[in-house]
C-alpha cells in the first residue's frame, strides 16, 4: 500500500509538474510574442518601414513586398501623425488559426493614440516563424 501511495503521489507529481511547464511555456511564448511586437511596432512608430519589412516574419514577407509594405503602412499610419500612447487591451494565443499558414499566433490588441487620431486600435498578430522566434504577420490599424 505504502509503494502504491507513493507511485500515486510521483505521477500525481509528474502531471503536476507537466502542465506547469506547459503553463510556464505559453507565459513565456506570450512574453515572447509581446516582446517581439513592440520591438517591431516601435520600428513602425519612428516611420522606419523598411525595417519593420525586414523584421517581420517570413510569411508576411511572402505575401507582400518590401515596396507594397511601405506604401501601405505609409497610408495607413503617415496620416494619424506621432503615437501619443499605447496600451495592450487583449492578449489571444492561437493554433493554427483559419487562413492562416499553421503554427502558434497571438493576437495582440493594443488602444492607441495618435496626434491626429485621439482613439484608435492596432491589432498585431505574432507568430512563431520557422526558426522558431516570435516575428510579426499581421497589422491592422483601425479607428
Amino acid at each position: 500500500m505504502h509503494r502504491m501511495t507513493r507511485l500515486t503521489f510521483c505521477a500525481a507529481l509528474a502531471l503536476t509538474l507537466a502542465a506547469g511547464t506547459r503553463g510556464y511555456a505559453q507565459s513565456d511564448s506570450l512574453a515572447q510574442a509581446k516582446k517581439a511586437s513592440q520591438a517591431w511596432l516601435a520600428l513602425v512608430d519612428a516611420g522606419k518601414y523598411g525595417e519593420s519589412w525586414e523584421a517581420a516574419a517570413q510569411d508576411f514577407k511572402n505575401a507582400v513586398s518590401p515596396g507594397q509594405w511601405i506604401m501601405k503602412v505609409s497610408a495607413a499610419r503617415g496620416p494619424l501623425g506621432k503615437l501619443i500612447s499605447r496600451k495592450l487591451v487583449k492578449s489571444e494565443p492561437m493554433k493554427n488559426p483559419p487562413k492562416a499558414p499553421p503554427g502558434d499566433y497571438v493576437g495582440l490588441q493594443y488602444q492607441s493614440s495618435f496626434e491626429h487620431l485621439k482613439s484608435a486600435f492596432e491589432t498585431v498578430v505574432p507568430m512563431r516563424d520557422r526558426d522558431g522566434q516570435w516575428r510579426v504577420s499581421g497589422y491592422i490599424v483601425r479607428k
